[in-house]
């Protein structure tokens, strides 16, 4: 009998450590080649780790909630053999000319009350353990802007030595629903990973068959289900302590380091949405069929592309380590996005080479996505600007948080009917505040204001959105 002891993996992107967020075993258990371990959450995503062995469990490397170094030992395993040695580490493999596609996932992006971060199912696929190397400490990271570290994975692939496809759990699902053998698709990917644009460009040659008659992997559990309990009868105190982990742990770093970094104000303006609520009602009963319904935010990001030509120090990231502006001619609009995994902010690229339809549309995809766990990391990162809307339920006024390294974040509140005095006369008007908050450090109060009474100015006369 040897045991066999896996490693936190070198996950690539200059990540040092990594959250224990759940275990799938415990000690004793039984367990088989390839059988999920535990799941583990870096900056950017919660990680499946499989066992490469079969075995029996001996120990485990920590707790959920604790946080792992890259080499540390996660898990010890009894197995049958000869093996001479107890540590299995995979040697770095060479580097490979293709681009790596960000893993698919989510990282809050902080949006309007929160900050994105990876729900389970969208794990990627772990790296093979392989020898802890010295690192520096991860930087700061708002899951927004791209990974702090510019390295990527070097440790094989679990599963190279052994023949079988490397794909994501996201991408395997996705796989099954278009009823493709993933062992057939061509792989780009670092290692011979199978990537979604690998997967597209199948479909597209090939076509696909649809589902297979098994069912999909199931995603991988939440950390913290949602449990809803009786009432507590009078006089009794039920106190329950609940430690955060994985995602709400990453929101609650990222409000927390958001806050504490910059130096918040808001301003807030009351927006006439009569004339545009009018055309739009007009524009979708004349295109809703055949080019889909619009709503609001694709009139309010026309408005921001327009106005931010003419504050670009709104449009940008700030590097306050550095003290480094960096303005963007392309507006980048983050949209916050509720998901059953917590808040996302989806980014929606190159705004300003949208018309209303187009960027109606792409928010619907990326929020479909977000929501199903089929966004890659790349559309999570790279925003200039985000909106943040509560819906129907966006109250009367509201203090979004900004996302950093953004310096701005425009917050959309309910439209509702009320009584105003115009010539005279009262009239009935469709209302709505527009709640923005701004970087103080990179943005006066003035120019705040200038920029929000810009959008005013578009909003409340619909027509001058589309004069150049």
């Amino acid at each position: 009998m040897t045991v066999h002891v896996i490693k936190m993996p070198d996950l690539g992107e200059g990540i040092a450590e990594c959250e224990l967020v759940a275990w799938h075993v415990k000690p004793g258990d039984l367990v088989k080649e390839d059988q999920v371990l535990a799941d583990v959450m870096t900056d950017k995503a919660t990680v499946e780790i499989p066992s490469s062995v079969a075995g029996r469990v001996v120990s485990l490397g920590g707790e959920v909630g604790e946080s792992l170094a890259v080499g540390a030992d996660l898990i010890r395993i009894e197995r049958d053999g000869s093996a001479p040695t107890a540590v299995v580490a995979a040697a770095p493999a060479p580097a490979r000319a293709p681009t790596p596609e960000p893993a698919e996932s989510a990282v809050p992006a902080e949006p309007a009350m929160a900050t994105m971060a990876t729900p389970a199912r969208s794990a990627p696929p772990m790296a093979a353990p392989r020898a802890a190397t010295a690192r520096a400490p991860v930087g700061y990271s708002n899951g927004m802007s791209g990974p702090n570290g510019s390295g990527v994975a070097t440790g094989l692939l679990h599963g190279m030595a052994h023949g079988r496809v490397i794909a994501s759990p996201a991408l395997r699902e996705r796989a099954w629903s278009l009823g493709v053998d993933l062992s057939q698709v061509a792989a780009t990917g670092p290692g011979g990973r199978v990537m979604q644009r690998d997967l597209e460009e199948h479909v597209a040659r090939h076509g696909a068959p649809g589902p297979v008659k098994q069912a999909p992997p199931p995603p991988a559990p939440m950390a913290a289900p949602l449990v809803v309990r009786p009432p507590v009868a009078a006089g009794e105190d039920v106190v329950e302590q609940v430690k955060f982990v994985g995602l709400r742990r990453k929101i609650a770093q990222r409000m927390q380091e958001a806050k504490r970094r910059i130096p918040h104000f808001s301003y807030v303006e009351e927006i006439d949405m009569t004339e545009l609520e009018s055309l739009r009602e007009s524009l979708n009963g004349r295109h809703g069929k055949s080019r889909g319904k619009l709503t609001v935010l694709p009139f309010l990001a026309r408005a921001m592309v327009n106005a931010l030509r003419d504050f670009p120090d709104l449009n940008a990231n700030f590097d306050d380590e550095t003290g480094t502006l960096t303005r963007h001619s392309a507006v980048h609009i983050g949209i916050a996005t509720q998901t059953d995994a917590g808040l996302m902010v989806p980014v929606l690229r190159d705004a300003q080479a949208h018309d209303l339809w187009s960027f109606a549309a792409e928010v619907q995809r990326l929020a479909d996505a977000a929501r199903s766990g089929r966004i890659v990391r790349d559309e999570l990162s790279g925003s200039t600007i985000t909106i943040t809307s509560l819906g129907k339920i966006g109250g009367i006024v509201t203090t979004p948080v900004i996302n950093m390294p953004e310096v701005a974040i425009v917050g959309v509140n309910r439209i509702v009917e009320r009584p105003v005095i115009r010539q005279g006369a009262i009239v009935p008007r469709l209302l709505m505040n527009l709640s923005s908050s701004f970087d103080h450090r990179v943005v006066d109060g003035v120019q705040a204001a200038e920029f929000v009474q810009a959008l005013r100015e578009m909003l409340e006369h619909p027509a001058a959105l589309f004069v150049e």
